[in-house]
């Protein structure tokens, strides 16, 4: 993932599809940075990590396929990626030290809290309780770091699923969470953020964020496409072409250089996690692109907006790549055509987008998709599964 170290002023980013609109957060150089943990040396840490394996093979033999999902949270190096995402963390740390009329004395529900940092900022922020819902070992970890705080009587942990456990109080006044996954829908995890609204939130009750939004734009992609798609062609003098069919169906999780973008981005579902029922996570949207120059085109590109409209002033973040890069980075989705555009020139289609039928986290995509250009003329169906 490109990483940018040096930004010492307030970043603005536009949102889809009011280009006048403004998202305006904070750099995390200007204010508290994550710390980092100091090492354990000779016995002592021949020890650990025969603890760690020994508490990790105990994981294991407990551990189903349908459990999978939430053993994957339960190693360190996923959360602190998470964490290090300033883009991520600051826009929910600015959203809830600058609006703390959202949390002071409110009880909050914070579904996957992960390391539990969310509900730390809450509590820091005010608020009455908060009850951080964690289903992977870490909840362990969380345990620890509220008490490490000082936050015990504050802060709850209750480790299981969102839709096995029972919350102490009948209702919370704000719910929040950070449940977005690869192109916004991967790991499904909306789903239990729904399923507790629905359960606890009380009437005029708040959820954090409450909109987002998924957009496609296209690139010129050759020298990647060549050595991703094209390679199986021929690997070694030996024909794997049958390999590259199964390639093509998996997109490409990846930081787009925004030179690479040839046409206009189209916004192609809007959420209001509010109002929302779990159906409408599973659409058909129709899209229409437009070239901005003369170029080749590989791959359809997708990405999301998230935004917190109770604010004071509305803030939120883009996984563009036009703005700064996040841990989401953008949904790489190549065609099987090379596409010659001249500017001016459209792609239209559709893209209908639904849960896998045996296993919901996972995303089954389908891209319907045309072009009557002046060099090319194609219209084609592809699917992709996200896995």
């Amino acid at each position: 993932m490109t990483k940018n170290s040096n930004h010492n002023e307030n970043e603005f980013i536009s949102f889809e599809p009011n280009q006048n609109t403004k998202i305006r957060f904070e750099d995390a150089d200007e204010e508290d940075e994550v710390a980092e943990g100091s090492g354990v040396a000779g016995e002592e840490a021949a020890q650990d990590e025969s603890m760690r394996d020994a508490e990790a093979s105990d994981v294991a033999d407990n551990t189903t396929s349908a459990d999978y999902y939430f053993d994957s949270y339960s190693h360190f190096g996923i959360h602190e990626e998470m964490l290090k995402d300033v883009v991520r963390t600051k826009t929910y740390q600015n959203v809830i030290y600058q609006n703390k009329f959202l949390i002071k004395d409110k009880i909050v529900l914070d579904v996957g809290a992960g390391t539990g940092i969310l509900s730390l900022f809450c509590a820091k922020a005010g608020a009455a309780h908060v009850y951080a819902v964690e289903c992977s070992q870490m909840a362990d970890m969380a345990k620890e770091i509220v008490k490490a705080n000082g936050f015990s009587d504050v802060i709850t942990v209750l480790k299981g699923k969102i839709e096995e456990i029972e919350l102490p109080t009948p209702k919370v006044d704000v719910i929040i969470s950070e449940w977005m996954g690869y192109f916004l829908l991967f790991e499904n995890m909306l789903d239990s953020v729904l399923y507790a609204r629905n359960k606890w939130l009380v009437d005029g009750g708040v959820v954090l964020p409450d909109k987002a939004s998924l957009h496609l734009t296209a690139i010129e992609d050759s020298e990647y496409k060549e050595d991703k798609i094209e390679f199986w062609n021929s690997v070694y003098g030996f024909d794997m072409s049958c390999i590259k069919k199964k390639a093509m169906m998996e997109p490409l999780v990846d930081t787009v250089d925004q030179n690479q973008i040839v046409t206009d981005s189209r916004l192609l579902k809007t959420m209001d996690i509010s109002k929302m029922s779990s159906g409408d996570a599973s659409f058909t949207a129709p899209f229409k692109l437009v070239a901005q120059r003369n170029d080749y085109i590989h791959a359809l590109v997708a990405y999301f907006d998230v935004s917190f409209t109770m604010c004071h002033k509305l803030q939120g973040f883009s996984t563009g790549p036009k703005s700064r890069a996040t841990h989401w980075k953008q949904t790489v989705l190549y065609l099987e055509d090379v596409l010659t555009i001249c500017e001016g020139e459209t792609i239209t289609g559709t893209m209908s987008v639904s849960p896998n039928k045996k296993n919901p986290r996972d995303i089954d995509i389908k891209l319907c998709y045309s072009l009557n250009g002046q060099h090319s003329k194609i219209s084609r169906t592809q699917h992709y599964k996200m896995r």
